[in-house]
């Protein structure tokens, strides 16, 4: 055997893969490293926040100064630690009412907000209860993103099956609410109608038997026509009715129920609709989501056209009540809600 086969030929130079062959191995062997602390950490995170795709967990790298929570926080409770829930609350906008350190109903609404939004639990079965866990991922650095980028400075999310509203202007959330939309079923009640509401072109208040869809139909819509105070109409009572698709309208409702109960409308807190009108103005665009189809496939479909109640043969006016000056007013206490 020829001994010069195993010969070195030591006049020979390594190449330039040659010299940087073990960097770019150890370097491969990072990204590896990288890659699988990634999709761990992805894990954790859908584990931890209900893995919801509209909201986005990103962390500043700078620590938040918190109050860890000792107890479970639940409607009806008092203390520091139910205030600092309220003002963590407000802080993402979600309207927890007044900051007062009283667990009520406003702030058992945000609370049902923030778990169909955040944790992405469904919506029967949010509890409105804030645990340690649960506070711990309301005080990480939670940033909701809007599903739309739209042709208008604000613009409105409504999602149908979370039971949620999200107000944007530009990107960024200014109000964050439960809500409550059409039942889904078939209703004929006897509805009182305000003058200037769809079905009355009269100068009173009528009552006249309406049968109709609760259906808030999902699509693409703007913002047309407003009404302050309260409001009667073929849906029934609206508090500030800012409308966005015919008769159909975002208002505040007195019930704002976990599951959809409207005839059609968008009910809010009342705490809440006192002041949704100034956050939004005439053609900002409505969103409308129902988790089947995207609201640009259905376009901008109409509601579901009301009948008459065949089995309602009267339509009653009732007159203005006059009242004289020092005497209490008179008013008409409305038999439906929206």
């Amino acid at each position: 055997m020829n001994d010069d086969f195993f010969d070195v030929d030591e006049s020979y130079e390594p190449g330039l893969y040659d010299r940087w062959r073990p960097a770019l191995f150890a370097f491969a062997v990072l990204l590896t490293v990288v890659a699988i602390a990634v999709m761990r950490n992805s894990s954790s995170n859908e584990s931890t926040n209900g893995s919801n795709p509209d909201v986005v967990v990103d962390s500043s790298g700078v620590p938040r100064e918190t109050v860890p929570l000792t107890r479970t926080l639940r409607d009806g409770m008092k203390g520091d630690d139910v205030l600092r829930l309220q003002e963590r609350l407000a802080e993402l906008k979600f309207d927890p009412g007044p900051r007062d350190g009283v667990f009520g109903q406003n702030t058992l609404q945000a609370v049902w907000a923030f778990e169909k939004l955040v944790l992405d639990t469904p919506r029967a079965d949010a509890k409105g209860e804030v645990t340690p866990s649960i506070w711990s991922i309301m005080e990480s650095d939670l940033k909701i993103q809007p599903r739309r980028v739209a042709d208008s400075p604000r613009h409105v999310e409504i999602d149908l099956v979370k039971q949620v509203m999200i107000v944007f202007q530009g990107g960024t959330p200014t109000l964050i609410t439960h809500i409550s939309t059409g039942a889904n079923e078939k209703w004929c009640e006897e509805v009182t109608i305000d003058p200037g509401e769809d079905g009355n072109n009269t100068r009173e208040q009528i009552k006249k038997g309406i049968c109709g869809d609760a259906i808030t139909p999902p699509g693409i819509f703007y913002f047309y026509n407003r009404k302050q105070g309260m409001r009667e109409s073929k849906l029934g009572s609206m508090y500030n009715p800012v409308y966005f698709n015919y008769g159909i309208a975002v208002h505040g409702a007195i019930l704002v129920p976990l599951e959809p109960a409207s005839h059609g409308c968008v009910r809010i807190p009342m705490s809440v609709a006192r002041y949704f009108p100034a956050l939004v103005e005439y053609g900002d665009r409505v969103y409308v989501f129902d988790g089947v189809k995207e609201p640009e496939e259905y376009g901008s479909p109409p509601p579901p056209w009301d009948k008459p109640d065949p089995n309602y043969t009267t339509t009653t006016s009732i007159a203005p009540t006059t009242t004289l000056k020092g005497a209490p007013t008179t008013t008409v206490v409305p038999t439906t809600l929206p």
